[in-house]
């Protein structure tokens, strides 16, 4: 199967065709998604690194855009709950493309709650030494193997993630969040 698009495709089918080639070289389990435009793939926690490496090596996927995560909770320290109950965990996502074609996976895993870690890709992409300091501090993920593993943002002695969903939010408490419906009226044009 052919990596490139071909002439009568459309944009979309493009990208189905490029999710079915990432399925192939990489040998997913499960088929690789295509939702919104991007081509997202989940990968089991063991095989993060090797999956991003054989990305990078066998797919060209060279250049590391970002890296970060979501708090997937039932419970919040302020504010309203999710709608849904989720499966609670850390969902760690990391989105990498080409410089050639614009070919561009956003790789997702899921981690437990209880001993938030991952093994670190800084050995794969330089460019995610940042980005997994940044996950570190605000959601308290361990990357195992990272080389300075170490604050950015928050003053020494800060306690708490901020980007946690059980992290209490001092403005909230004030002002709730006014959840799925804009509760505060425009204000009136003045002529």
């Amino acid at each position: 199967m052919s990596s490139g698009p071909s002439e009568a495709q459309t944009p979309h089918e493009v990208l189905f065709t490029y999710a079915e080639h990432v399925y192939d070289v990489l040998g997913f389990a499960d088929p690789v998604a295509v939702r919104h435009r991007t081509v997202k793939a989940h990968v089991k926690p063991d095989r993060w690194v090797e999956t991003l490496r054989k990305a990078q090596n066998d797919l060209g996927l060279v250049f590391f855009s970002w890296l970060s995560a979501i708090d997937w909770s039932n419970e919040v320290q302020v504010g309203d709950a999710p709608a849904d109950h989720v499966v609670e965990r850390f969902e760690i996502l990391a989105t990498v493309a080409d410089i050639t074609e614009g070919h561009r996976i956003t790789f997702t895993t899921d981690i437990g709650k209880n001993d938030p870690c991952i093994d670190s890709l800084v050995s794969v992409y330089r460019g995610a030494n940042w980005h997994e300091r940044e996950a570190f501090e605000m959601f308290g993920i361990e990357f195992i193997g990272h080389p300075n593993l170490s604050k950015i943002y928050l003053p020494e002695g800060f306690e708490g993630n901020p980007m946690c969903k059980s992290f209490p939010l001092l403005s909230r408490e004030l002002r709730p969040w006014p959840g799925s419906v804009d509760v505060e009226p425009m204000p009136e044009a003045t002529s």
